[in-house]
């Protein structure tokens, strides 16, 4: 990849990025047209949707830590010019996701009403938010090993596939929800359950999507089921090279999980603030998370060309390659925060009409609309360090944000100072300060060119 100019640069970031970014954009409306049917059902059902799923970004965590682990390897041999061993990485990233993702299916299915009842949900939140995940948890084993092939696709450079996938997924699932939730089409008004069914019908359709153009090979990379002789050789695992996606993926999966489990006990604190305000809450992070499609699409193009420069020996490009989509990012997240600021009642009353969630809601899109410039440094330069493999620097930067100081001056802001959901999203944004700092001074640093994957 002969990138030399800043100009070229900025048109390989824009290849690689454009099409997460639309892909994430689609997911997030899609969350948000479901938030938005949720909501003609009460806050209630907004609360059973938004605090329900929290324990199981803990799940997800850990399955984008492996599909992290894929990325990284995968552009490394992209960059190096070995699409055989490329390969071998998809391939035993997919036997191993397949395999933890069952396992976690079924550990969790049975505990969804004490999942519930830990987040102190009041008791017509619980029966909800029961319904809302058995419903759920059987699409998400087939979200999470699509997480991970999407890691290793982007990993080649095709983010193309990752994306048309996603947008067949959030299309589905809009069109399901209208008919399950309010019982269009005659089917019967299913309300939150609809809500969990119709995620769940629109990822089995897109992972087997997905699994079909894999096994065509017509994909970037995938699977050619003619150098598996016999056919139950492709269920054998290479424990050198599942050992590889582990040493890079489990401080990747350990990061996420360390944030998920950390947002967990952060959500626990908000939402001993109330229903309202826990509506609020829910409703300015699905607004909020608007910001984070570009902050994304950015972090996946500075992971794979953090990771192909460096297998390619070009640490040079790796290291400008990064600083260019961190620059890009923060001038379209710092335009996200201006908006937030300038209009968030407007934002809010498309997903609700209730005045006392609204008021709520404005306080915390206003206090995170400054905290969208650290935002974008945290997302992209995170990206690269793991794009080198340098995922530790991240694990241990993620786990002093999220427990010393969100969850700390969380705690010291809405349970001590009582100053309600206005504390808890300035220790959200102190967070990412403190995040942006660390992440400058190691990217900066250029250890992370000596990381071996």
């Amino acid at each position: 990849m002969a990138v030399e100019s800043r100009a070229d640069v900025r048109r390989v970031i824009f290849r690689l990025a454009w099409p997460v970014f639309a892909e994430n954009i689609l997911s997030t409306l899609t969350q948000v047209v479901g938030m938005i049917m949720v909501g003609r059902l009460g806050a209630a059902a907004i609360t059973a949707v938004g605090l329900s799923f929290q324990p199981f970004f803990l799940v997800m965590g850990f399955f984008m830590g492996l599909g992290t682990g894929t990325t990284a390897l995968v552009a490394r041999f992209t960059g190096a010019g070995k699409p055989d061993d490329a390969a071998r990485v998809t391939h035993q990233s997919f036997l191993l996701a397949v395999g933890l993702a069952i396992v976690f299916t079924v550990l969790t299915m049975p505990l969804a009403r004490p999942i519930v009842a830990l987040m102190g949900a009041e008791p017509e939140v619980i029966v909800l938010g029961t319904r809302y995940l058995l419903w759920l948890i059987p699409g998400m084993l087939f979200m999470d090993v699509s997480m991970v092939l999407a890691g290793a696709l982007r990993g080649a450079g095709d983010t193309r596939t990752p994306m048309w996938i996603n947008v067949m997924i959030n299309l589905l699932n809009v069109a399901f929800c209208w008919v399950l939730i309010f019982g269009n089409l005659g089917f019967p008004a299913l309300g939150v359950v609809g809500a969990g069914l119709a995620a769940t019908l629109a990822r089995v359709i897109g992972s087997v999507v997905l699994l079909a153009i894999m096994f065509s090979g017509r994909a970037a990379i995938g699977f050619d089921l003619k150098a598996f002789r016999p056919l139950s050789a492709f269920f054998k695992l290479d424990l050198e090279v599942v050992g590889r996606v582990i040493r890079i993926g489990v401080p990747a999966a350990l990061e996420r999980l360390v944030n998920s489990l950390g947002m967990l006990f952060y959500t626990r604190v908000v939402a001993g603030l109330g229903t309202a305000a826990f509506a609020a809450h829910s409703l300015a992070l699905n607004v909020e998370s608007l910001s984070y499609m570009p902050g994304i699409g950015f972090a996946v193009a500075a992971t794979t060309l953090v990771g192909q420069n460096l297998g390619a020996r070009r640490p040079d490009r790796a290291e400008s390659s990064g600083w260019e989509c961190n620059r890009l990012a923060l001038w379209v997240m710092g335009t996200m925060g201006a908006v937030f600021f300038a209009f968030p009642a407007f934002l809010l009353r498309l997903y609700t009409p209730d005045a006392a969630v609204i008021a709520l809601g404005v306080i915390a899109l206003r206090v995170v609309a400054f905290a969208q410039i650290p935002e974008a440094v945290g997302f992209v330069l995170s990206g690269a360090l793991r794009g080198a493999g340098d995922t530790k620097s991240v694990l241990w930067i993620t786990m002093a944000g999220v427990w010393v100081v969100r969850l700390g001056l969380s705690l010291v802001f809405v349970v001590w100072l009582r100053m309600g959901l206005f504390g808890a999203w300035l220790a959200m944004g102190l967070d990412w300060v403190v995040r942006a700092l660390y992440l400058v001074i190691r990217f900066r640093s250029g250890l992370w060119k000596e990381v071996r994957v």
